[in-house]
């Protein structure tokens, strides 16, 4: 029996590497901090990067590249808040890769930019698997969601740098632990920072931002 299936697979990933490392390099030689942001559909990706742009403005440049199946409504909301945006549609696809990623730099002016953050598909299983060049994975997670996720998605924390815990305002009304995220978490990644964090009242996100200005200054050299 020939074999198929197996080499595919290996063909496919070791394509994506190799974009994936295009990408890195063009990003690099701009020193453009690239961020891959993961999560669960409704998690509240977009409302982050709303808030995080707001934070950043006047200070850094932050441009981003917006992954779904269908619809630009998530990049039409950034680029009312001033954010150089470009939309992807994947047209089923569950997941971004590095041949996406290289074609939509194409539509971005990367000269001013200082921090480039890649929202992926929602999915909790496919992005993990696949690079596209970025320096840093950060994942989301809503408490809506339940503490039970990095038990089911375990990959997904063991690969993501940072942790946002999203929408703790609503605590008080789901069945959600908080310690039990971090416990589970960090048993997964004993060295990822977690950020509990509230879009809607602001919580924990000036804790984030000022990781995420510290890394860019990093990233370009000046600290």
């Amino acid at each position: 029996m020939t074999e198929i299936k197996v080499p595919v697979v290996r063909n496919i990933l070791e394509v994506n590497e190799r974009l994936a490392r295009e990408n890195r390099k063009l990003f690099d030689d701009k020193k453009i901090l690239v961020l891959n942001l993961m999560s669960s559909p409704g998690a509240g990706k977009t409302s982050v990067l709303e808030r995080t742009a707001e934070a950043l403005r006047g200070r850094y440049t932050m441009a981003v590249i917006e992954g779904d199946i269908q619809s630009s409504y998530d990049a039409e909301r950034l680029q009312r808040k001033g954010v150089q945006a470009v939309q992807i549609n994947t047209d089923g696809a569950c997941h971004l890769d590095g041949n996406m990623i290289r074609t939509a730099l194409e539509n971005l002016d990367l000269d001013p930019v200082d921090v480039l953050v890649i929202e992926n598909v929602g999915n909790l299983v496919c992005p993990a698997e696949f690079n596209l060049g970025e320096h840093e994975k950060v994942m989301i997670l809503s408490v809506a969601e339940g503490d039970d996720k990095p038990l089911k998605y375990p990959l997904m924390f063991q690969i993501s740098s940072v942790l946002l815990v999203n929408k703790t305002d609503l605590l008080p009304y789901v069945d959600c632990d908080l310690n039990a995220i971090h416990e589970r978490a960090r048993q997964l990644n004993p060295t990822q920072k977690i950020f509990d964090i509230s879009c809607r009242t602001g919580e924990g996100l000036e804790a984030w931002t000022a990781w995420l200005e510290a890394r860019i200054r990093e990233h370009k050299g000046l600290s």
